[in-house]
C-alpha cells in the first residue's frame, strides 16, 4: 500500500466508504460471499483498486459501486460519497404499511367483539354463524 495509496483491502474500504457501520461487518460480509468485486467473490484481504466494481449485499438490498479513489481511513458522508460512483439500482417501491392488530401482553384471549374488529382490520371474510362452512351437510 505504500508508494501513493493504490490498493487497500476491500473491507477496510467498504467501511471507509461508509457502505458498512463497522469494520466486521464488511469482513463477514465478504466471508459469507456477500461482496464481489469485477463479478468474482473475494475475501476480506483482497486489495481494492480505483475503476473496479464492488457489489456488496447487505440488509436486503445490493449497493453497485465504483471505485473512484482508495482511502483507508473512515470519513464523513460527503468525503465517503466522493470516493465511489454509486451505480445501485432503485430500491423497489415501499409497499403500504400493513397495520397489525398489537394486543397488551396478558391481555388473554380476544373476546368475540375483539375478534370481529381484528378480522375487519385484517380484511377477513366474516363468519356466518358458528362453525360455518364446516358442517359435512
Amino acid at each position: 500500500m505504500a508508494g501513493g495509496q493504490l490498493s487497500a483491502r476491500v473491507d477496510s474500504w467498504i467501511w471507509s466508504v461508509r457502505l458498512t457501520r463497522t469494520r466486521s461487518i464488511a469482513s463477514d460480509a465478504c466471508r459469507g460471499g456477500h461482496v464481489r468485486i469485477n463479478g468474482v467473490r473475494v475475501k476480506p484481504a483482497h486489495v481494492v483498486r480505483v475503476g473496479d466494481e464492488v457489489r456488496l449485499r447487505h440488509e436486503g438490498h445490493e449497493r453497485i459501486v465504483v471505485v473512484s479513489r482508495i482511502i483507508t481511513k473512515r470519513v464523513g458522508a460527503p468525503v465517503a460519497a466522493e470516493c465511489y460512483i454509486d451505480k445501485s439500482p432503485p430500491p423497489p417501491p415501499r409497499e403500504e404499511i400493513v397495520t397489525v392488530a398489537v394486543r397488551a401482553r396478558g391481555a388473554g384471549r380476544p373476546t368475540k367483539r375483539e375478534r370481529r374488529s381484528i378480522d375487519k382490520l385484517l380484511g377477513r371474510p366474516m363468519a356466518e354463524g358458528r362453525g360455518a362452512g364446516l358442517d359435512p351437510e
